[in-house]
């Protein structure tokens, strides 16, 4: 993208987390700030690449999981990214076309491109909201998400690879609980968030220095702490695992390896 078509609103001076994981899933929406951001983190992670990867595909087998034999009807995916194939909403409404889906994202150039080429099918809906995730109450009271589900009925609340940049500062135990008591009995939350469980000492402090580096705030968790999001609900099989091994679609060695991947996932219900 070149920097001289800027819309309003973008600093391409700044990396974004939505822009660099376009980048490194091959596509072209991404500013030079955010490459070179990239391939910072990139030089203390050299498998990001592959996380990114394995993380959608871990999306689009969960949504399948949870339009199909969950039932649910209402997504929230929240750090929506830039388009690419097998969104939320085409996984979901290929399945149950009445599916109604809110994105959510807070850069104008993930928005712009959603509203274009995210389209509901005729039975369905989706929106697209400008909200932040360190401000859980002003984002769940925004209108277009009012409008588009219904919070009395379950909701997938989708917190795909998001967690990771909100740091201890922020709050992300409470952001997260905030979100989880808007949610009724019966909706399910999903989260997948980068570890620090497969790295030795030598390389989580290069992996911290390359983060440091590339300009967008990050925090790597242990299974420990990721564990901890999901007190007081009912985790589905299998549990606490890699996003590589969450319902897998292809047999054990054609996999990537766990720990290059360094990604946790899990599902869990709300009683």
């Amino acid at each position: 993208m070149d920097s001289d078509q800027v819309p309003r609103g973008i600093d391409p001076s700044k990396a974004h987390p939505a822009r660099r994981y376009n980048y490194w899933l091959g596509g072209k929406d991404n500013f030079a700030a955010d490459r070179e951001s990239a391939e910072t983190v990139a030089s203390g992670f050299p498998t990001v690449r592959l996380s990114a990867v394995e993380n959608r595909k871990f999306m689009r087998r969960v949504v399948t999981y949870l339009a199909g034999e969950a039932g649910i009807g209402q997504f929230l995916d929240i750090g929506t990214g830039l388009p690419s194939a097998g969104n939320v909403h085409e996984v979901a409404q290929e399945i149950a076309p009445r599916s109604r889906i809110v994105y959510v994202d807070n850069d104008p150039i993930v928005l712009a491109h959603a509203r274009a080429l995210l389209t509901s099918a005729p039975a369905g809906a989706t929106a697209y909201i400008d909200a932040d995730l360190r401000r859980p109450e002003a984002l769940l009271a925004h209108p277009e998400l009012r409008k588009t589900l219904d919070l009395g009925e379950p909701v997938a609340l989708m917190l795909i690879a998001i967690m990771h940049f909100i740091v201890d500062e922020d709050d992300p135990y409470g952001i997260f609980a905030t979100l989880r008591d808007a949610l009724p009995p019966g909706s399910h939350i999903v989260m997948s968030h980068a570890t620090d469980d497969f790295l030795e000492p030598e390389e989580l402090a290069e992996a911290n220095e390359a983060n440091k580096r590339s300009g967008v705030p990050f925090r790597l968790r242990s299974t420990e702490e990721f564990t901890r999001f999901f007190t007081g609900l009912e985790l589905l099989p299998p549990g606490i695992t890699s996003v590589v091994d969450w319902r897998p679609d292809v047999p054990e060695d054609q996999r990537a390896a766990i720990d290059d991947v360094s990604m946790l996932c899990a599902v869990a219900r709300v009683p």
